[in-house]
């Protein structure tokens, strides 16, 4: 965002939260994308965004050349603690984005229709301050699927005796992560819902 004075000439303003957001998200995007087994053993928090070049069909239009830098889902890991605004790991500490990324892997790998070898991964250390940040400056660039649309895949098991509600729309329409058996089926379809993604990407990317 820029400033405006008083005779009229725009000032750029770095501190600007809307431009610290595109910083970050900018930093992001220049990262190389590799594939989960290349993710290595590093420490610190940040931001992470997943892209898909596979053939599952309700993705298709994720496979164009023209969605380079469209992810399919953009999340963030903190430091532990952070969400309860107590005392957290410091950055050099912490191996909270190392691991949010194998547990997606994980996840994806457990699908019964998605390939792990399709997907690859963009992450970036940030100062834990600035995280949120980042993600929402990513999630806007992208507007990903799986965070709009096709919910639930960052979910976690919430354990036994915690679990309510539907199945996901992400777990409905990819099946295999186990403990999303315990929950009951939605009144969605996986075909409907395969049917919605297709139609949003069609739609963002025209």
């Amino acid at each position: 965002m820029e400033t405006k004075r008083l005779d009229g000439v725009t000032a750029f303003n770095p501190l600007d939260m809307e431009n610290l957001a595109r910083s970050i998200a900018n930093k992001l995007l220049e990262t190389p994308a590799v594939k989960s087994a290349d993710i290595g053993d590093f420490r610190g928090a940040g931001v992470y965004a997943i892209y898909y070049r596979g053939s599952f069909p309700a993705y298709a239009p994720l496979a164009d050349e023209a969605a380079h830098d469209v992810a399919i889902y953009v999340g963030k890991a903190v430091p532990g603690g952070a969400r309860k605004g107590i005392a957290v790991d410091v950055t050099e500490r912490t191996k909270a984005l190392r691991d949010r990324l194998r547990e997606h892997a994980k996840s994806i790998g457990q699908a019964e229709n998605l390939d792990i070898e399709d997907f690859r991964f963009r992450y970036l250390v940030v100062e834990p301050i600035w995280i949120p940040l980042g993600e929402s400056a990513m999630i806007q660039h992208s507007q990903p699927v799986w965070n709009t649309l096709v919910e639930g895949f960052g979910n976690h098991d919430p354990g036994k005796g915690r679990r309510a509600g539907a199945k996901s729309r992400w777990d409905t329409l990819h099946q295999g992560r186990p403990w999303a058996v315990n929950f009951p089926d939605r009144h969605e379809t996986a075909s409907r819902i395969a049917d919605e993604a297709l139609e949003y990407l069609r739609s963002r990317l025209a």
